[in-house]
């Protein structure tokens, strides 16, 4: 097996994967939060005018995607069939 290979494998253990989800996992979660704070900055109302509706628009979507990723991470062995149990 060549050496390549082998740094290949070494990616793919559980310790890699957990490391590696961690890492992007954390960076992204920041970069998310910090975008949340600034959109919070539009809630100045001196600075910025808008309707509840616009509003409501906003967090709607957010909701919507929050939920479509939280799917995302549900493991399909609970929904899968089988005779064992």
């Amino acid at each position: 097996m060549d050496k390549n290979n082998e740094s290949r494998k070494e990616l793919y253990t559980p310790e890699a994967k957990r490391e590696r989800f961690k890492r992007v996992a954390e960076r992204r979660t920041n970069r998310i939060l910090s975008d949340l704070r600034m959109l919070g900055n539009t809630s100045n109302k001196s600075l910025y005018s808008y309707t509840r509706a616009d509003v409501d628009k906003i967090f709607n979507a957010i909701e919507i995607r929050k939920t479509e990723i939280r799917a995302k991470f549900k493991t399909a062995d609970h929904d899968s069939f089988t005779l064992d149990s």
